[in-house]
């Protein structure tokens, strides 16, 4: 995992014995005044609660999809501050997820918002998961993001323009103040027999292949196997120096050794 030198780090990822969660936290600087707490704390919160929820009651007990385990997640953390914070408000604070679950023979997915999930297949190209909405959206407000000042009042009302797509059909969709966003959820899964290894990434840690286009997700498996996710980021940093490209936390979990839990 690493951080922009400029602020907290917000992005979140943990793993259990046989679960790995990644948070992406995403909102707008200087919003203190619709959430006390910030990104971070979101994200965090978020990740601790589904990491939480993931974990199995007992043996006996039948599994909960995904799906409906990050609606708790989502409704637990909003309870935690709705009566503190304008939760509902476009900018206030919101996370794309990315989690694997193990459940017997299967490796269990799902992908909320721009991050990724990538299974490492012994016999074929690496599937990659992706939510590809909010990309798609994005991509229109890029020129005139770019473009303008910084922390200007046109700045900021580009990104509320961009962010009140969110969680509405036809938009893109990201864990925040309403449960049923998880329902908009990829998600899938894939037998452990046919897997290597599985990465979880933020989209700051995916720039190396959908931004910079430096390799393609095959290679980025190797490395990851040979060199560990420290290789990814560095070569990340160094793709975001030479193209003058403000920096992103990038956050990798690689699991490996999948039918050893």
């Amino acid at each position: 995992m690493a951080k922009r030198a400029d602020r907290a780090n917000e992005d979140f990822t943990a793993a259990g014995p046989a679960a790995a969660v990644l948070i992406d936290g995403a909102g707008i600087p200087g919003a203190e005044s619709i959430c006390r707490h910030g990104v971070a704390w979101y994200a965090h919160r978020l990740g601790g609660a589904l990491l939480s929820l993931l974990a199995p009651v007992s043996p006996l007990s039948p599994a909960r999809s995904l799906t409906a385990l990050l609606a708790e997640a989502i409704e637990q953390v909003t309870g935690d501050h709705r009566d503190t914070c304008d939760v509902a408000d476009p900018i206030s604070p919101s996370a794309t997820v990315a989690v694997l679950r193990l459940s017997d023979d299967l490796l269990e997915y799902l992908v909320l918002g721009d991050s990724l999930v990538v299974l490492d297949r012994a016999d074929e190209a690496p599937l990659v998961v992706s939510d590809p909405r909010e990309v798609l959206i994005s991509r229109s407000y890029e020129p005139a993001i770019e473009a303008a000042v910084k922390g200007s009042d046109e700045y900021h009302g580009l990104l509320r323009d961009l962010r009140a797509h969110r969680n509405r059909p036809g938009g893109f969709w990201v864990a925040k103040n309403d449960p049923r966003a998880a329902d908009e959820a990829i998600t899938g899964s894939r037998p452990i027999s046919e897997l290597t290894a599985a990465v979880l990434l933020s989209n700051g840690a995916g720039r190396i292949v959908d931004r910079f286009r430096l390799t393609d997700w095959p290679e980025v498996m190797a490395v990851l196997a040979s060199s560990g996710p420290a290789e990814i980021i560095r070569r990340v940093r160094r793709a975001e120096a030479r193209h003058a490209v403000a920096s992103d936390d990038a956050t990798i979990t690689y699991c490996t050794h999948l039918g050893e839990v």
